[in-house]
């Protein structure tokens, strides 16, 4: 079950304030009823709905894993007209927004929808969805700075911190790291090694949740299955 305003803003019909509008002024109807009141619930595999007697339909809902590649910025329009991941995507998809984000530089798994409560159970840091990554930082990294990582640094006010965090191979040269996140800051790695003036010289998203990148290629999509996007709602 639905409240009707909410299952009207979903198929499209307009925003969910604007149709509160279109239901107090009697435009609505369930199963032939006309229907004035905001709190209403409907079930939209079994009840007709109609505005101004044309029936409306639940819009279908889509769950897109990309393979974002660098250069590519996680937003639906951008005023500088850099390239946004949307454009990867077939053009009847341009409406659907990215769950979190990756910044410009980085590349890796992320997931488009047009539904709203997935995208907030994904994104919001009480449900504490937990993001993987391989990063390559500039320089060595010993065991204390991986410590310091787990046990959380501040930068510019914030506290940063990481949940699991690992060396896979490097040297003084450069470091090939494993580090899981449950919040997904804004920039957060980025600023994390920033506190020890450690430049990341490359960062990579490679799961989400219990979700891995596995073989998607590079600039590349496919669509979830249900049992996927079962698996990434059910612990929460």
């Amino acid at each position: 079950m639905v409240r009707l305003q909410k299952f009207l803003a979903e198929a499209g019909v307009a925003s969910r304030r604007a149709c509160e509008r279109i239901i107090h002024d009697g435009h609505v109807s369930v199963n032939g009823q006309t229907v004035t009141e905001f709190g209403t619930k409907i079930d939209p595999a079994k009840d007709k709905i109609t505005v101004d007697g044309r029936a409306v339909k639940p819009k279908r809902k889509l769950y897109i894993a990309l393979h974002k590649p660098p250069g590519y910025i996680c937003t639906r329009r951008d005023p500088e007209s850099r390239k946004i991941i949307s454009e990867l995507l077939p053009a009847e998809w341009s409406s659907l927004v990215p769950v979190g984000r990756l910044d410009c530089n980085s590349e890796g798994l992320i997931f488009l929808t047009n539904d709203g409560d997935f995208c907030l159970k994904l994104t919001h840091p009480r449900y504490g969805v937990r993001k993987k990554y391989r990063v390559t930082i500039e320089g060595a990294v010993d065991d204390e700075l991986t410590g310091r990582l787990v046990k959380g640094v501040v930068h510019k006010g914030e506290k940063l911190k990481a949940e699991r965090a690992r060396v896979l191979a490097g040297g003084h040269h450069g470091t090939l790291m494993e580090i899981e996140l449950a919040e997904g800051k804004n920039r957060e790695l980025r600023r994390m090694f920033e506190v020890f003036d450690r430049r990341v010289v490359k960062l990579q998203r490679i799961q989400i949740g219990p979700i891995k990148l596995g073989e998607l290629r590079l600039g590349r999509w496919r669509t979830l299955t249900d049992s996927e996007i079962k698996s990434l709602l059910s612990p929460l």
